[in-house]
This record gives C-alpha cells, sequence and structure tokens, in this order.
C-alpha cells in the first residue's frame, strides 16, 4: 500500500507542479511582483499550520538541517523560478526546472546518498532529458534567453538539495509543513521591503488565487505528498516523474495561456512518454528479479 500510496502521490505532484508554473507565469505577469507573490505563498502556509508549529519537537533537527530543507523549497528556489518566467514560457520553464531534476537527483543520488542506478535506468534518464532539450526548442538557449536560463537551471539545483536532505535525514511530512513556511518567513518577510512590490495595488483575485494554489496546494498538500513519496521511492524516481511536468505544463498553458504547442514540443513529449516507459519498465524488472531471489 505504501507503493501505491507513493506512486499515486507522485502523479499529484505532477499535476500540482503543472498547474504551479502556469499559475506562476500567469502571476507574474499580473499586477504581483515575484517578491509579492513569494511572501504570500509562504505566509499563507505558516497561518495554515500554525498549530503544527507550536506542538512540533524543534531539537529533532539542527539549525543547518532546518535551513537546507526549508530553503532548498524555500524562497531561492522560487524567486529564481518566477524571475525566470519573466523571460521564458511557462513549457520552457518546466523544462529547464523539472526536466533537469532527474539528471541533478541521479548526481546527487550516487555522490550524496549512495543510490546505484541501472544501466536501463540510465538509459531512460537520458532520453529524458534529450526529450526536455527538444521540447525547449532551439530560440529557448539564444544568448538573449541566458538570465533565464540560469535562474530556472538555480532553481532546480535548489529543489535537488532539498530533496536529496528530506532522504538524507530522514524528514517526515509534518517535519517539512513547518520547516518551510517558519524558515522562509522568518528570513524573506524582512528582504521583501527591498525588493519591487506592488502589493497593495494588486487586485483581490491575484492576491486570493496566488494565495490559495500556492500557500494550500503547493506548499501544503505538494509538500506532504513529495516528502511521503521521496521517504518511500526514493530521490531518483520522484525526480523522474517530476520530469513528466514539462509535457503537464506544455499542454496545460496552451489550454490557460494560449501557449501554441510547436514541432519541438510535440516531439519532446512523444520522447519523454517513451523514456518515461523504459524507466517504468525497468522498476517492474527489478522488482520481479528481487522477489526471485
Amino acid at each position: 500500500m505504501n507503493l501505491i500510496r507513493s506512486h499515486l502521490a507522485c502523479i499529484l505532484i505532477v499535476f500540482i507542479w503543472s498547474g504551479w508554473i502556469t499559475i506562476s507565469r500567469y502571476g507574474v505577469h499580473s499586477s504581483l511582483q515575484p517578491a509579492d507573490i513569494t511572501l504570500l505563498r509562504y505566509s499563507t502556509a505558516l497561518i495554515c499550520v500554525s498549530p503544527l508549529i507550536l506542538r512540533h519537537r524543534w531539537s529533532k533537527f539542527s539549525l543547518h538541517q532546518y535551513l537546507l530543507v526549508g530553503l532548498g523549497i524555500g524562497f531561492p528556489y522560487t524567486m529564481a523560478s518566477f524571475y525566470g518566467l519573466w523571460h521564458l514560457k511557462a513549457a520552457h520553464a518546466g523544462v529547464l526546472v523539472n526536466g533537469m531534476l532527474p539528471v541533478f537527483g541521479a548526481i546527487a543520488a550516487w555522490f550524496v546518498l549512495s543510490q546505484k542506478v541501472s544501466k536501463i535506468r540510465y538509459l531512460a534518464i537520458g532520453i529524458i532529458f534529450l526529450a526536455n532539450l527538444i521540447m525547449a526548442g532551439g530560440d529557448t538557449f539564444s544568448l538573449g534567453h541566458i538570465s533565464g536560463i540560469i535562474l530556472l537551471l538555480s532553481a532546480a539545483v535548489f529543489y535537488t538539495i532539498h530533496m536529496v536532505c528530506l532522504k538524507l535525514w530522514h524528514f517526515e511530512w509534518k517535519d517539512v509543513l513547518v520547516t518551510v513556511p517558519v524558515v522562509n518567513v522568518v528570513i524573506f518577510l524582512p528582504l521583501w521591503f527591498f525588493f519591487p512590490s506592488n502589493l497593495f495595488e494588486a487586485s483581490s483575485v491575484d492576491i486570493f488565487s496566488q494565495s490559495f494554489y500556492q500557500g494550500i496546494i503547493v506548499n501544503i498538500l505538494a509538500l506532504m505528498s513529495a516528502t511521503y513519496a521521496i521517504k518511500h521511492l526514493g530521490t531518483i524516481t520522484v525526480s523522474i516523474y517530476m520530469s513528466v511536468v514539462p509535457v503537464t505544463t506544455a499542454l496545460l498553458a496552451r489550454v490557460l495561456l494560449g501557449e501554441v504547442l510547436n514541432t519541438f514540443e510535440l516531439a519532446g513529449i512523444i520522447a519523454c512518454s517513451i523514456g518515461l516507459f523504459i524507466y517504468g519498465q525497468s522498476q517492474i524488472i527489478e522488482a520481479r528479479h528481487r522477489s526471485l531471489r
């Protein structure tokens, strides 16, 4: 049951993260500034989990562990993503952030967690990586987009650090729920005053929609699901699931934002599906081998 629930949690994460990229792309082109959306995200989450904060045993982890877990999926990640979305489409953000997670995740799992990966899984990761590059298209990696590329790749590195630390230090979902908002509100709130802001001029619809999705759906529901899945499946498998996000983001951005799917993106979707199928089959084969031992 834990295995089934973990895979279901990963599927939920894919859809939530696709929606997050799409609504964030919309948000940064509204009157709200990236710092405003970041503040709304973590302050809303903090209010929602405040009863858990009082009951949490803070001596459970050290300060540097709280900081790395909290900031890995915290304001450095969101600010890099939001400013990157100013320069690139939602589909391209999905490629550069989530599409790179299998690569970064495999590297980190090998060096930090000593997780071994079979050759067929490396093949699947390679296909998914190439599929995401195809989806990006030729113009994405032009000099005019270099700042957006660097920002979004930085976001992928931050998220990889978060996932590895969860697995390394055995954080439970309740630990993550209180760690992320507390760490980020305490550190980011003073910094918010130094960033451009239109929070008090923004419409109530923009404020509510960003607060609800960013603070509750992403920072509570998705974090719970991700922590549970990483505990039972590991960082590499969860990273593979996250690499589906570019596909679902491209489709969602087509429907909600009118971002047209070009030939590169359609080819990337097909290649990504092939890579995911190979990775899934490798898991089934390895599970059968273990059961026969």
